[in-house]
């Protein structure tokens, strides 16, 4: 009966553990910036997953370039929080890399005026762009089929927005 206990202790601590951990976060700097970002399945995605660890460090004022590959990875996503409260971010470039923008990935980005979302992109998350007060105009790429609920809420500049496959 001690075995049979020993046992399940055992499993259970393997499971809790193997169900609990997370993903590995990297860091590469690619142009002065310095960019964490997590990998699955030999594809990358900007930010830690988490309001604690967003994508960027050392973000100065302006325009950023995300970039297509990191550790040699091609980056897919903009992963949930990934520019959290980047409030001097003004623009983003997103490569043609990228096919989905997760949930409150750009919350809080009060400066950011404008995105082109490329027709690489096929979902945009819940919340995206919560609160980015300064977006005024966005361009969304022929290839999204998913919106997610409030993705564009407290937007309050925003006169224009621009869906590609839509005549």
């Amino acid at each position: 009966m001690k075995m049979i206990k020993k046992l399940m202790v055992m499993c259970a601590v393997f499971f809790t553990a193997f169900c609990v951990q997370a993903a590995t976060r990297y860091t590469e700097t690619v142009n002065g910036i310095t960019w964490i970002y997590t990998v699955s399945g030999g594809k990358a995605s900007v930010g830690g997953g988490d309001s604690s660890s967003p994508a960027v460090h050392n973000l100065t004022p302006g325009a950023i370039i995300v970039p297509s590959k990191l550790g040699g990875y091609p980056v897919t996503s903009i992963g949930s929080y990934a520019f959290y409260e980047c409030s001097s971010l003004t623009s983003v470039t997103i490569p043609d890399s990228v096919t989905s923008i997760g949930d409150y990935a750009f919350v809080w980005c009060r400066s950011l005026s404008s995105i082109t979302i490329p027709d690489s992109v096929t979902s945009i998350g819940s919340s995206a762009f919560w609160f980015c007060e300064s977006l005024r105009s966005v361009t969304i790429g022929n290839s999204v089929t998913s919106i997610g609920y409030y993705a564009f809420y407290g937007c309050s500049s925003l006169t224009s927005v621009y869906i590609s496959n839509i005549s």
